[in-house]
């Protein structure tokens, strides 16, 4: 599980295909590698994936063809830039909400907007999830755990404060550009249990 308050911006320093899976090699600036070992989960870009081997500087991960397929890694190349964030251990705050790092769509940025210090971003979500946003409810994006400001239809918007901005990939998307959506996990427990008729 994760928290998506993201704790560093990776750069992807190669994608060798496996097979029809792909390896990537991340290296990361100030995420704390020593504590980090092969086995252990990195959000990255809110995608779970799993660490193979460490060093000083640098991790790599496979990605399966099936989460190159439904998530935004199949598009990465060389020098790209990622969100990165550690699984939570037993401790560590719960400041965003809780995250699983299973994609649920694909999203596209419609239109960026400064609002004063901050910035207003507003996302298209495919119709199949659109049913999942609330307005106030919580929604990870590329990994960042956000507020859905306001809903109307497929689209919603979200505030990002300067902070946000600045130490996550966020500050660099512009429109059209596709992102990971994962939404919250309550809503996927409410709608089971309604499904079910069981509300006990």
């Amino acid at each position: 599980m994760f928290t998506g308050i993201v704790q560093d911006i990776g750069r992807i320093v190669s994608r060798t295909p496996r097979g029809g899976d792909v390896r990537l090699r991340i290296a990361v600036d100030r995420l704390p590698l020593a504590g980090v070992r092969a086995g252990d989960s990195i959000a990255v870009s809110g995608v779970c994936l799993t660490v193979l081997d460490i060093d000083a500087g640098a991790f790599s991960a496979d990605v399966s063809n099936e989460t190159l397929s439904l998530t935004t890694l199949g598009e990465l190349e060389d020098g790209s830039t990622v969100n990165l964030e550690p699984s939570l251990r037993a401790g560590d705050p719960l400041g965003g909400h809780l995250v699983s790092g299973h994609v649920d769509g694909i999203g596209r940025l419609v239109s960026l907007a400064q609002d004063a210090r901050s910035w207003r971003m507003r996302f298209e979500t495919p119709p199949a999830l659109a049913r999942y946003v609330a307005r106030k409810g919580s929604i990870a994006i590329d990994g960042v755990s956000l507020t859905v400001n306001e809903v109307e239809g497929c689209e919603f918007g979200v505030n990002i404060i300067p902070h946000t901005f600045e130490v996550t990939t966020l500050g660099s998307v512009a429109p059209g550009r596709r992102v990971n959506l994962e939404i919250d996990p309550i809503a996927r427990y409410v709608e089971r249990l309604i499904a079910t008729g069981d509300l006990t």
